[in-house]
């Protein structure tokens, strides 16, 4: 029964080998979305734009949450960030690699934190700036 299995199993890893590598690497041609801009310039630190974004799954994507206000913006998105398949989170131009989602993307001071992705589970999920929510700091992120 080994040897049977054997040449299935080349016959599979040949058969990846093949495979263009662009055809397998889907955040090749992300799309890049609006920012998630967090407060202003103009002192305001409680607005927020583009709060409500609109996904397709099985698309990569490039999301850069900004903070412009002078609060500290704890990002949570909990349920969004276990459904989808992060390919990296840039900050300054330094990325992070990792097998999981993080917890939370903390800005103590204005800056952006941008993440690359893979929409995965359809669905709609909250995020929220947290202990600011009653200021209006929440959106969701669907992904259809």
């Amino acid at each position: 029964m080994r040897t049977l299995m054997r040449p299935a199993l080349l016959g599979l890893a040949a058969l990846f080998a093949a495979a263009p590598a662009s055809a397998l690497d889907l955040t090749k041609k992300r799309e890049n979305l609006p920012d998630l801009v967090l407060g202003n310039e103009e002192g305001n630190d409680f607005v927020v734009e583009n709060k409500d974004i609109t996904l397709e799954g099985g698309k990569a994507y490039r999301l850069r949450i900004v903070a412009k206000g002078r609060q500290e913006y704890k990002f949570y998105a909990p349920e969004f960030f276990r459904y989808i398949w992060f390919n990296q989170i840039v900050i300054n131009h330094l990325e992070i690699h990792g097998g999981g989602p993080p917890d939370h993307l903390e800005f103590d001071d204005p800056g952006e934190i941008a993440i690359e992705f893979v929409a995965i589970k359809p669905g709609t999920y909250t995020w929220a700036a947290r202990g600011l929510e009653s200021k209006g700091m929440t959106g969701t992120i669907t992904v259809k």
